[in-house]
């Protein structure tokens, strides 16, 4: 059984939508390392629908030379929840439908998978998976800089999501690497 590690870049006010403010900070060589750690135990991939239609022409044709995240992305199995897409292998290789969102159909795939199953953007798909508990880690990579308006991981109104801090890494860039866990239960 793997557990289910959620990487997101967010801004210090919560906005993880499409994240192209990420540009202004580069991507150096400890940011890469502390991803690729991430990734590393990864033998699956979980992404919602709308991240994986971003992801797929942008990585399908990605190679090593291109990017070193191309093989874990393109060779791995990717595993979209969705209701309204029928044939993920046919836009992208590796890909399968796991149907909508059910917690006890991702507690199987959870508990099938042989190795962590990697989680990236997939909002709407991760406050579903953090309300029941399914989280095992929650990486949150934070920029220094406020954008007022977006999507946010935790959107107003949302329930009360305690979590327990598990590490906090200042990066060369600025970022804060913060990885969260489930809140462990007393007793």
């Amino acid at each position: 059984m793997g557990a289910i590690k959620v990487h997101e870049f967010t801004t210090v006010d919560g906005v993880v939508d499409a994240p192209m403010w990420t540009m202004d900070y580069g991507f150096p060589d400890d940011l890469a390392a502390t991803i690729g750690a991430l990734t590393g135990s990864a033998t699956g991939i979980l992404l919602g629908r709308t991240t994986f239609e971003m992801f797929a022409p942008a990585w399908s044709v990605r190679t090593v030379e291109d990017d070193p995240g191309a093989p874990f992305f393109n060779d791995t199995t990717k595993y979209v929840v969705s209701s309204t897409l029928t044939d993920a292998e046919a836009v992208w290789r590796n890909s399968t439908v796991v149907g909508g969102y059910s917690a006890d159909r991702l507690r199987a795939l959870k508990d099938e998978v042989d190795g962590d199953l990697y989680v990236s953007g997939s909002a709407t798909l991760v406050r579903a998976l953090l309300a029941d508990g399914l989280v095992d880690e929650l990486h949150l990579f934070v920029y220094p800089v406020a954008v007022a308006s977006g999507i946010r991981l935790f959107p107003e109104g949302a329930a009360r999501t305690p979590l327990s801090l598990l590490g906090a890494e200042a990066l060369s860039n600025g970022v804060a690497h913060l990885t969260y866990g489930p809140v462990a239960s007393a007793g």
